[in-house]
């Protein structure tokens, strides 16, 4: 079965018209014959999209009851049996209720994508995972549902839904985006004209990339050579000598004119063996191209413009930066250089700048790489040498006869000229002619091929051994030069493979990006299987060349071990290619062995703590959930005695006893319960602005009356948390400095107001806790120093410190000065939630909240945005 198709609305922000812009294709679609449904879509009261719903068949939605309260959620099961041709599914990042089919609504739309279902879905860019610590420097709020980059990348369409920050604040204050209440905190804070205007930088940024993606797919399989100059690219050609800093600065600030603009840094290893790249300057020029937001890259080539030229269409450059020529004057004469040679064969597609700098004219300028060994020039120069330059010195010596002696002496000349031009072969043809000519020409009888005098038989042979002696010299140092010009560059590419792994890039696809990208290839994949019968598996691929499933369907295949190839599509390589793509492809098998390694470490490390956690709870069983039971058990056993008879004064007590024992003993196992859910990541917070004194005085309840002091000024801003949440996280602070305050002090609870952030600390006058200890005091199962085995089970601080941080805040130990411990929460101050977020209001909830918050929904003129509110009894 084919897989289905997908297609995501990307939205610049909330409220921009995504799920209007969906629905609307579906009614076009519907229109046309396709058959589409609504498996999932919510309009929050709004009456557009509510309309835009009607005449579109909806499946039923699935009841999941999560904590005492019933939740609705797209029932995937149903939407598989009713398989329509296309299913409509918003808010691709929203979190399942607990007990679901999948946790999150992106795996959803991935069943029924494998099940061959085409999907049409909506997010907004701030909910893509790469993005989301960049979204939280814009708009203070961390996104905490979001959906992997790959899932939005592989879609097969994706349309932004974009609006300018003006038009998009209007429709807010029209209130059809949320509710009037909310309007006047989301444009001070998360619908301010800076965060908007950065979030549609983001989302045009992204999806330009995206295009980007595409179109480098449609030129390789169109073989497409021609530079399309969609956006400037700039390509620094590097030599390696200190000029390069320079051409890297001089190529940024041409990025910087025009928008989008990229600097792709090249050196070229040469195989003719005049390269003189200094291993240690290239390394800080690829680090100062790195930090001016380039990239950079190591290609092989024999014939650097050609090299190099091919690198800049390859990558649809629009100009290519050169230093000008360190050569000298007097080397000029050997070729015009690389730098005329690229502005030469550019054409009209590239532009080529050559750059001035301090280092022209005074280092060794090389002449422009002429192929392996001699190169073709020479080697046909060599043939004219060798064969028309005997014929020619023929004729002028017919006409100025000098000796035989002088004469054979010229021919060698030009059999010597013959070798060092054209190598061994147009020597000895030279040599063969020279000697018949001065056979002929000039050794009596003339004019036949005999020679009378013996002397003249041993000049010749002698002639003819001495220019066989210089070509074969002339033709060992060639191939002498190749080889060691070869060995130098495998060694620089050895060696910046090397500097990839030091440098920490280890992943499985940078190395074979860095395989094709040497080597000039249209794709690289590391294929494996388990046994010698086994089909071969894809264990990592790169490129847009055509996918191979077997080693035998690539150009290029190396064994590596006994079960696993790199395979390589674009051209054949030469064999002496080899040696250096098995050292890739080993480096390749060590990276995939590392990474698995390292994953089943993770899995190791996460049994390891389960099982910590595990041995730490039956400790806690063991002992300090029986001791409540224990005082249960006694006062219940006692009151049922009947040889006793007990005064109400005695049972008041023993039922005082059972109730402190029970509910104790409800405290330790909300504790474990709550440990359990921030260990299994199922705590999903339910963010709203709330005023502090609404939820502090709540916590209180489980102290002593007149232990506690509270400073909560009615001035502070209301603060964006789950109300449940926060409850239990500032209950278990205060219980906890309360248990070690000494006798007589009461603990304080007070609040400020820090910028954006608001401030609760809750100070006692304990013993205190050295610096050292401060952390591990949240450690699970953690309790300081000689607090006795009835003092609870050390879980009241993490579950407090895990809450905090679902909500976006922050908890820390400090000193109290004068003595003891001063517990303070940090909290983010109202205004970016429930925009950023989309998790609306919510309805205040029990000590845990525990909830779950659908993904953000879209806006549409006229409409309001609103979004599905979940929490847990």
């Amino acid at each position: 079965m084919a897989r289905g198709k997908l297609r995501i609305y990307l939205g610049a922000a909330p409220g921009v018209g995504k799920t209007y812009a969906m629905l609307s294709e579906a009614h076009r679609r519907v229109e046309r014959g396709t058959d589409c449904v609504v498996a999932f879509v919510e309009h929050h009261g709004r009456p557009r999209t509510e309309v835009m719903l009607r005449g579109l068949e909806e499946i039923g939605r699935r009841t999941i009851d999560y904590r005492g309260t019933a939740f609705t959620e797209m029932d995937v099961e149903a939407v598989l049996r009713r398989a329509p041709a296309v299913a409509l599914v918003d808010e691709l990042a929203h979190t399942n209720v607990p007990g679901s089919r999948n946790a999150k609504r992106w795996q959803d739309v991935e069943e029924l994508l494998a099940a061959g279902i085409d999907v049409v879905s909506t997010v907004n860019i701030q909910h893509l995972e790469s993005l989301g610590d960049v979204v939280e420097s814009i708009t203070g709020v961390r996104q905490r549902e979001t959906v992997p980059d790959e899932m939005v990348r592989r879609a097969d369409q994706v349309e932004l839904v974009d609006m300018s920050p003006q038009a998009l604040r209007r429709r807010m204050a029209h209130g059809n985006i949320y509710r009037p209440d909310k309007v006047d905190a989301a444009l001070s804070n998360y619908f301010r004209p800076g965060n908007l205007t950065a979030l549609r930088e983001l989302a045009l940024l992204w999806v330009a990339d995206r295009v980007d993606e595409y179109l480098k797919q449609y030129r390789s399989e169109h073989r497409v050579s021609a530079i399309w100059g969609s956006r400037e690219r700039i390509v620094v050609g590097l030599t390696g000598g200190p000029e390069g800093r320079t051409l890297i600065r001089r190529a940024a600030r041409l990025a910087e004119k025009g928008a989008g603009g990229e600097v792709l840094a090249v050196y070229i290893s040469r195989s003719d063996g005049l390269t003189s790249a200094s291993p240690k300057e290239l390394a800080v020029q690829r680090t100062l191209v790195e930090d001016l937001g380039g990239t950079f890259h190591h290609v092989v080539g024999d014939d650097i413009p050609a090299a190099l030229l091919d690198f800049a269409r390859g990558a649809n450059a629009t100009q290519i930066v050169l230093g000008s020529s360190r050569r000298k004057a007097w080397q000029y004469m050997f070729g015009p250089g690389v730098g005329a040679t690229v502005a030469r064969e550019s054409g009209p597609d590239l532009d080529v700048h050559i750059v001035t700098h301090e280092e022209v004219a005074k280092g060794r300028g090389l002449p422009v790489a002429r192929g392996a060994r001699l190169g073709r020039a020479r080697i046909l120069w060599g043939w004219v040498v060798g064969v028309g330059g005997p014929v020619v010195l023929a004729l002028l010596l017919n006409a100025v006869h000098l000796g035989l002696a002088n004469d054979m002496l010229l021919f060698l000349a030009l059999t010597v000229a013959a070798a060092l031009l054209g190598g061994l072969l147009p020597s000895l043809a030279s040599a063969a002619l020279g000697s018949l000519l001065l056979n002929y020409f000039y050794t009596p009888p003339l004019h036949r091929f005999t020679i009378a005098d013996p002397k003249n038989i041993v000049a010749i042979v002698i002639f003819v051994g001495v220019a066989i002696s210089v070509a074969s010299v002339v033709d060992l140092a060639a191939r002498r030069t190749h080889q060691a010009a070869r060995l130098r560059a495998e060694s620089e590419i050895l060696s910046f493979l090397a500097g990839n792994v030091l440098r920490g890039e280890t992943s499985l696809e940078a190395l074979l990006e860095r395989v094709r990208e040497t080597f000039g290839m249209e794709s690289a994949a590391l294929l494996e299987r388990e046994g010698d019968v086994a089909p071969w598996t894809c264990a990592g691929r790169v490129g847009l060349g055509r996918a191979v499933e077997r080693p035998e369907d690539a150009d290029v295949d190396v064994p590596v071990g006994d079960h696993m190839a790199l395979a390589l599509t674009g051209r054949v390589l030469p064999a002496e290619d080899r040696r250096v793509l098995a050292a890739f492809g080993a480096q390749a098998a060590v990276v995939l062995d590392r990474r698995r390694l390292q994953e089943e470490a993770d899995r190791a490390r996460a049994l390891a703590e389960g099982n910590r956690i595990r041995t730490a709870l039956l400790a806690a069983v063991s002992h300090d959930l029986r001791t409540p039971l224990a005082g249960i058990k006694a006062a219940v056993s006692s009151l049922r005695s009947d040889d006793v008879a007990w005064s109400e004064e005695d049972q008041s007590e023993l039922l005082e006893g059972i109730e402190e024992g029970a509910d104790r003993l409800d405290h330790l196992v909300g504790n474990l319960l709550d440990m359990s859910r921030l260990q299994t990541g199922t705590v999903t917070p339910i963010v709203r602005e709330i005023d502090l004194d609404e939820v502090v005085p709540m916590a209180l309840g489980g102290v002593p009356e007149d232990s506690v002091e509270l400073d909560i000024p009615e001035t502070l801003p209301m603060v964006s948390v789950d109300a449940g949440l926060l409850e239990r996280a500032v209950a278990n602070l205060v219980e906890n400095a309360v248990k070690y305050s000494p006798a007589g002090e009461c603990v304080l609870v007070a609040a400020s107001a820090l910028s954006d952030r608001v401030e609760v600390r809750v100070v006692d006058r304990g013993p205190g806790v050295p610096d050292e200890a401060k952390e591990r005091i949240f450690a699970p199962f953690q309790r300081y120093g000689d607090a006795p085995r009835g003092a609870g089970v050390g879980l009241g601080l993490a579950v407090a410190r895990g809450f905090v941080e679902a909500m976006g805040g922050t908890l820390a130990a400090e000193d109290t000065p004068g003595g003891g411990l001063t517990m303070v929460l940090t909290l983010r101050a109202a205004g970016g939630g429930p925009a950023a977020g989309g998790s609306g209001s919510a309805v205040p909830g029990s000590a845990v909240s525990g909830s779950v918050v659908s993904g953000a929904g879209g806006g549409v003129p006229g409409e309001r945005l609103g979004t599905s509110e979940r929490q847990g009894a």
